[in-house]
């Protein structure tokens, strides 16, 4: 049985939901990318196979992971290598890498491996064509990889706890997709439902690359140790997740994409309102929510981080969890609107951090109710980067003072609110936060300071007669365009602007890399600094052989003993 919309409870105010503080407080949810892509794969049946695994005993070589589905099959292509330990690096500018992928439309041909051949392992120095829809690269563990082959190849298990502190083989340095590189543009896939949510793609790719790795590491563990070796446990298995290390380049991207960020936001807090509308909930519904409620006691506890803004939010949220679960035992969860009085008393009650779980945490019974929000994240919308010219100065205006009331009340001549600037470095060809009064960067900041630009264009729009067309303002001062731009998006996409100063002395980016990647879908976030963070992709995922609708969702809840 379906379980009804009743959405008398509107979406919460964005005004609320899109401050620093906040996105950088999300949790994954049923929304996530990562759970639409195993839920799909489960329920249309999808196979997967390995016809090639041709790696030498030093671990190169290429293999081939396919994902056929109801039409298509994709193909994961995999090229290992053997990288000195000297030429290891996470950069964008690296040059070697311990594996690389892309993931091929279809299935490849001989000639197809070896065009790659000469292509993929050379990324940035290298080209694609539009039968690659990604390509990626990946390290290995300097803490992990050889004492698991070490041990595994003397017929041993390595320890759990340790495999556990780092959660990964190989971490991922890139994974691009969108034309990068020659890859396919966006739009020629756009229209396959397999790629109607966000970055699914890319998220096949790594579900894909995971295997691969647990492959790898198993037929070097043999290659060494011969008929005495042993493979991986699976419960061992099972908790490795695909690494990555993502740094300032992501936080641009929520700034650069309004229209999709809006999506993100808004099919999140469409689900929470669709939940929080329901009046009464089953026995079955409340009991699924308390089980997994645990579960999440479990993950937090295995959640560790060296930062100290981290490790406070960390305390606080274990601290939010005993009251939880002091209000759970006295509350049945069935009648008189339980999640909206749920969420009203976090509200009140709890850190922003406890705030953001619980309302992802609520969406977990309804399934029916919000996976189909999925559909509605991408950005199907190419016309909404055109300037509304005939919109009267007086309208503009207002729909400033409506969004950007905050900015427009800040004192943008006090060094501490403008003390940053975003720039591309030269050298390593990834985005830069500096100091704008310490450094000479200023001639080259990017446009990543929308609240600060709004102040600008308003502040020149003050002398302007009311009833004049935007587009008159515009031919005088050509430099407001991408202001005025992001306002008319914000008046029909309220969740497309981030309420915040972005280039304050005390902004944190690790708050929107933060918001990124929970909408990926991951989970223990670690920042190594204000401007980097670690995370792991599909820990305790099934791998693709083992995937069924059982156990495609809620494996990203681990139980008692880190198992789905």
């Amino acid at each position: 049985m379906e379980t009804p919309v009743q959405n008398s409870i509107p979406q919460r105010d964005p005004a609320l939901v899109m401050r620093l503080n906040r996105i950088g407080s999300m949790h994954q949810c049923r929304l996530s990318f990562m759970r639409v892509l195993t839920r799909r794969l489960a329920k249309e049946n999808w196979s997967f196979a390995r016809p090639v695994f041709d790696v030498d005993a030093k671990g190169v070589g290429h293999a081939v992971y396919t994902a056929t589905g109801p039409v298509r099959t994709y193909s994961l292509v995999a090229f290992a290598h053997d990288l000195p330990p000297e030429m290891r690096s996470d950069r964008v500018i690296a040059t070697a890498w311990d594996a690389t992928f892309t993931l091929f439309d279809g299935m490849p041909t001989a000639e197809d491996i070896e065009r790659l051949s000469k292509n993929v392992p050379y990324q940035e120095a290298g080209r694609v064509n539009e039968k690659s829809l990604s390509v990626s690269r990946a390290n290995r563990s300097v803490r992990l990889w050889e004492y698991m082959v070490d041990a595994l190849s003397k017929g041993e298990q390595p320890d759990a706890a340790k495999v556990a502190s780092v959660g990964y083989l190989m971490r991922t340095t890139a994974v691009y997709g969108s034309g990068k590189l020659g890859a396919a543009d966006h739009e020629t896939i756009a229209d396959r439902p397999e790629f109607d949510a966000p970055f699914q793609a890319e998220m096949l790719s790594v579900f894909l690359t995971r295997a691969f790795v647990r492959d790898m590491i198993n037929h070097l563990a043999h290659a060494r140790g011969g008929d005495q070796a042993t493979e991986l446990a699976p419960e061992i298995a099972h908790g490795l997740g695909i690494g990555n290390s993502t740094g300032l380049g992501m936080a641009p991207f929520l700034i650069n994409h309004p229209v999709l960020l809006n999506n993100w936001v808004a099919a999140r807090e469409e689900a929470i309102a669709r939940v929080r509308s329901l009046n009464t909930v089953t026995e079955a519904q409340a009991n699924l929510f308390r089980s997994l409620f645990a579960r999440v006691q479990v993950l937090v506890k295995a959640w560790r981080s060296e930062h100290p803004v981290q490790i406070k939010k960390l305390d606080a949220l274990k601290a939010d969890l005993d009251q939880i679960a002091s209000r759970l035992n006295n509350d049945d969860l069935t009648a008189d609107a339980p999640w909206d009085r749920l969420l009203n008393w976090t509200s009140e009650a709890l850190s922003e951090e406890g705030q953001e779980l619980i309302a992802s945490l609520i969406l977990e019974p309804y399934g029916d109710l919000v996976d189909n929000l999925s559909s509605a994240m991408s950005d199907h919308r190419p016309d909404a980067f055109r300037i509304l010219g005939s919109m009267s100065v007086a309208a503009l205006r207002d729909l400033m003072r409506g969004t950007y009331g905050w900015a427009l009340e800040t004192d943008w001549s006090a060094q501490e609110n403008c003390a940053r600037a975003w720039y591309v470095s030269e050298e390593k060809l990834e985005p830069r936060l500096g100091e704008r009064f310490e450094e000479p960067i200023a001639d080259y900041e990017q446009p990543l300071a929308p609240g600060r630009d709004v102040a600008r264009a308003f502040e020149n729009l003050k002398t302007w007669d009311a009833s004049t067309p935007i587009a008159e303002f515009l031919l005088k001062h050509p430099e407001h365009r991408h202001s005025i731009r992001r306002v008319q998006i914000n008046a029909c996409a309220p969740y497309s602007e981030i309420q915040d100063n972005t280039i304050c002395a005390d902004m944190m980016p690790i708050d929107m890399l933060r918001y990124k990647l929970a909408t990926f879908g991951a989970t223990h976030f670690d920042p190594r600094s204000d401007r980097w963070v670690r995370i792991c992709m599909f820990g305790n995922a099934p791998y693709p052989e083992e995937l069924t609708n059982e156990n495609a969702d809620f494996w990203v809840y681990p139980d008692g003993e880190g198992r789905t």
